[in-house]
């Protein structure tokens, strides 16, 4: 791959790490549409120009909007899917196959995008064992990120605490999403992403937002705000006659848009 072209990606997904991680404009498409299909078809995340995207959305419209991106530069990316212990498909990202900044190099490098998680470097993926290391820990600000490859089939996601002076996490990883790294066809992926407008999570508001350049995190349900930092994390709850005037605030959205989707989340 070109100099030229890696440094298109990196700037792509900077812009990217700009856009927040909300349910509302979701919220307010299904209700306004009264089907799934509707609604994500009303969703221009496919726009290739994150300065005139409307932004926000959950993984899905981030996701899609960047595989639509890469496309566009010549690439060929892979939508993946994301599984939760019991729950499958509830989470997306994308894998870039064959991306070596070193042609004098034969690793069949792939790198990781999970913009919808809030991670926006491309994480380059470790190879299972006994071709590579199996996995790789990545000391992102606030929250550092483990690949495992489980198994040649399969990758998970780890993440945790920042690291330490002392080298050690602030907060011990978890496991997050498990993803088969072969991927889904386009179709698949839009049928998973109707499905996601009927799970439990449209019924009250979720936001989160990531000050790149700070290393601070914003994370909003059910009242309660989550505020991440290299020191930990610390909770507040915003009250009700506060709410939208703070959210629009804290996560860069118009007080219209905050304003009507919890009217239609109170019927």
């Amino acid at each position: 791959m070109e100099p030229a072209t890696w440094q298109k990606i990196l700037d792509l997904c900077d812009k990217l790490s700009n856009v927040t991680y909300e349910n509302l404009t979701k919220i307010i498409r299904l209700d306004a549409t009264g089907s799934a299909t509707g609604a994500r078809n009303l969703d221009d995340s496919d726009q290739n120009d994150v300065d005139t995207w409307m932004g926000g959305g959950t993984c899905f419209s981030m996701t899609w909007f960047l595989y639509q991106s890469l496309r566009d530069m010549g690439l060929k990316p892979r939508l993946v899917m994301g599984h939760k212990r019991i729950e499958k498909n509830i989470h997306c990202a994308l894998i870039l196959p064959n991306v070596s900044l070193d042609t004098a190099t034969l690793s069949p490098n792939e790198f990781l995008f999970d913009p919808g998680y809030l991670i926006f470097d491309p994480l380059p993926i470790p190879l299972p064992k006994p071709l590579g290391t199996g996995e790789t820990l990545f000391p992102l600000v606030p929250n550092s990120v483990r690949l495992v490859r489980s198994a040649p089939d399969r990758m998970e996601l780890w993440t945790g605490g920042a690291v330490r002076s002392d080298g050690k996490l602030s907060s011990p990883m978890k496991l997050r999403f498990e993803y088969p790294v072969e991927g889904v066809s386009v179709e698949e992926f839009k049928q998973h992403w109707s499905e996601s407008f009927y799970r439990e999570m449209m019924t009250y508001p979720v936001l989160n937002r990531l000050d790149r350049e700070r290393g601070i995190q914003y994370y909003y349900q059910k009242g309660n705000l989550v505020v991440r930092d290299v020191n930990g994390s610390r909770m507040e709850r915003i009250e009700e006659s506060a709410r939208v005037e703070k959210l629009s605030e804290i996560f860069r959205l118009s007080p219209e848009i905050v304003e009507k989707a919890l009217g239609i989340l109170s019927k």
